[in-house]
């Protein structure tokens, strides 16, 4: 996967996530999930941005990680908006849980692929 392609796909992951944040209460615990998701899913794709310029491998694997991260919080966000039934289109959730699912797995195969590079080079891998 090119990584524009990639990019794009958390482009686009955000904006399905803010459109379920959008449609959850606007008062109690929907109010504060609505909030928590909407900075977990951009900031995803705002730190692979960021991943793209980094420094070093070091730099790359630490962004990397972090986009990671902000991935795995949108999608316990999600499992529990689903648990507590906060989101009624549950076709859109369970295509976000889909999505969240499969970039865990992509970033999860990123972080591992950073470190055995970095091995290869002989670069440690803590800061």
């Amino acid at each position: 996967m090119a990584k524009n392609d990639l990019e794009e796909r958390l482009i686009q992951f955000a904006i399905m996530i803010i459109e379920i944040a959008d449609g959850l209460p606007k008062y109690g615990v929907g109010l504060i999930l609505n909030v928590q998701l909407a900075k977990s899913s951009t900031s995803s794709a705002l730190n692979y941005g960021e991943a793209q310029a980094a420094e070093s491998p070091r730099d790359f694997l630490h962004k990397i990680k972090v986009v990671l991260k902000e991935l795995r919080e949108t999608q316990v966000n999600l499992r529990i908006i689903k648990g507590s039934k906060l989101f009624k289109d549950e076709a859109k959730l369970n295509l976000a849980l889909q999505e969240s699912n499969e970039l865990v797995a992509i970033f999860t195969a990123s972080v591992v692929t950073a470190r055995k590079n970095m091995s290869d080079l002989n670069i440690s891998t803590s800061r």
